[in-house]
């Protein structure tokens, strides 16, 4: 696109400190467990992608990006048609840049300059209007505190159990004593051992659960109505009313945010 490869290993080792690429997706697409050699921020300007690494797993729509540090194996599925927008920028391109999995806010500004960068050849000339973007760009890459829509999953087999379960089948609400007896444990051992694992409650984790499937099902098409049906909300107004609350805007206005 552009002019330029669709192949992520082209822009690991170009010439200047990053490189953009330009991708269309389609919906489902699936790009299994890689890791590169240099950091890479996830953006796409369409429907939404989920990131899935060791550590969990990150719903990005199109007014947020996921930063990747290098070395970290992560998984991508498109919800949607995506018009990914993606970055690979070298670990140590400017002071401070994250060292963990952390989402961006991507403003009006960083969008354009995104943009841009995926129209600059990756042999570019530092000193010129090419390397003037990339280096403003490079400004604009900042972790925001935003609502972040994250899911940790945790080491311990046991408790990576129940979270699986959950994600297949998120309308399904088990009681704590309910997961509890399944894995074998007293109600208050399995709270703690959760809590410590992922710095969530059971209950507050199937909520951060619910709502990264109702991202994925928004960026999808479907209706308000559906999702809150699949997802086992008495009526559209509960579910719109829990979304609200922890995103800030109601789902039938989310991706116009």
């Amino acid at each position: 696109m552009f002019g330029k490869s669709e192949d992520r290993a082209d822009y690991q080792e170009t010439p200047g400190p990053m490189a953009a690429m330009a991708r269309d997706l389609p919906d489902g697409h699936v790009i299994p467990a890689h890791e590169h050699r240099r950091a890479q921020l996830i953006y796409g300007t369409s429907g939404a992608i989920v990131v899935t690494t060791p550590d969990g797993s990150w719903v990005v729509p199109r007014h947020r990006a996921v930063w990747v540090p290098r070395g970290v194996r992560h998984a991508m599925r498109t919800c949607g048609a995506v018009t990914l927008r993606t970055l690979y920028i070298d670990q140590d391109a400017r002071i401070g840049l994250p060292v963990r999995c952390t989402v961006i806010a991507v403003s009006a500004l960083l969008k354009e300059l995104i943009e841009a960068a995926t129209r600059v050849p990756v042999h570019y000339d530092p000193f010129g209007r090419d390397g003037k973007v990339m280096s403003l760009l490079l400004d604009e890459l900042r972790p925001s505190a935003v609502p972040a829509l994250h899911l940790p999953m945790p080491d311990d087999p046991d408790l990576a159990q129940i979270c699986e379960e959950i994600v297949k089948a998120p309308h399904e609400n088990r009681t704590l004593d309910e997961w509890a007896a399944r894995c074998y444990l007293s109600r208050r051992t399995l709270a703690r051992r959760f809590r410590d694992a992922t710095g969530y409650s059971l209950g507050k984790w199937r909520q951060q659960a619910l709502l990264l499937a109702a991202v994925q099902m928004l960026a999808e098409g479907r209706s308000v109505s559906t999702i809150a049906a699949e997802l086992g909300y008495d009526s559209p107004s509960a579910f719109t009313a829990m979304f609200t609350r922890a995103l800030g805007v109601p789902p039938s206005r989310y991706f116009q945010n």
